[in-house]
């Protein structure tokens, strides 16, 4: 293999055990996948790494339902930087107006990573929010939403934001989507970050 393929390779590796380690409360692996000064960037939480592992653990603790399932993935690779792009949804369980619901939202992670010291780790992880829906989990359950919050934000992740909302969580109303200038701007971050210019 190439020197480019195995880099692919351990990138790849280093997203998937993301997924898995935050998943299953494996929080000591899952401080592995990052580098000491990374920066995650999700609806509800935009901070350092150790900071979102903390609150992540927590919630985990109080029983708070979040899971991640990847598909497909593309890595950019410029020497010891990348931009990796993978296919994901993030499900969400909770209960909305007394409804226990279940949220699914389609999307992208595109992470910023870099080997260091031989190890790839993530420096910052932005999602891209493309699509998401809302089901009871019991079919005959009856579910009316505030159309008005509904709308306050954007289309590719309103209903998650709506969950999350109702169980107490600030979320950030302009996250990037499948369009539009958050999304462009975005890129434009990891065109520089792979030319070698700073986060």
């Amino acid at each position: 293999m190439t020197d480019a393929r195995e880099d692919r390779l351990a990138i790849r590796e280093l997203i998937e055990n993301w997924a898995l380690y935050r998943d299953a409360g494996d929080w000591e692996r899952f401080a592995g996948c990052w580098h000491a000064d990374g920066v995650m960037m999700a609806t509800w939480f935009q901070g350092p790494a150790a900071e979102f592992i903390r609150v992540s653990r927590e919630g985990f603790e109080r029983g708070v339902s979040i899971l991640h399932f990847l598909g497909g993935a593309t890595i950019d690779l410029a020497g010891d930087r990348a931009v990796s792009q993978t296919k994901m949804t993030i499900g969400q369980r909770a209960r909305v107006h007394e409804v226990e619901v279940d949220v699914v939202c389609t999307g992208r992670f595109y992470d910023f990573v870099e080997r260091r010291a031989g190890r790839w780790g993530v420096v910052l992880r932005q999602p891209i929010y493309e699509k998401d829906r809302m089901d009871p989990v019991d079919p005959a359950a009856k579910l009316a939403l505030d159309r008005a919050l509904l709308e306050r934000f954007p289309v590719g992740y309103r209903h998650l934001a709506y969950l999350q909302s109702a169980i107490g969580f600030k979320v950030k109303p302009d996250m990037p989507g499948l369009k539009g200038p958050e999304v462009e701007a975005l890129y434009a971050r990891g065109r520089a970050w792979l030319a070698g210019k700073p986060l």
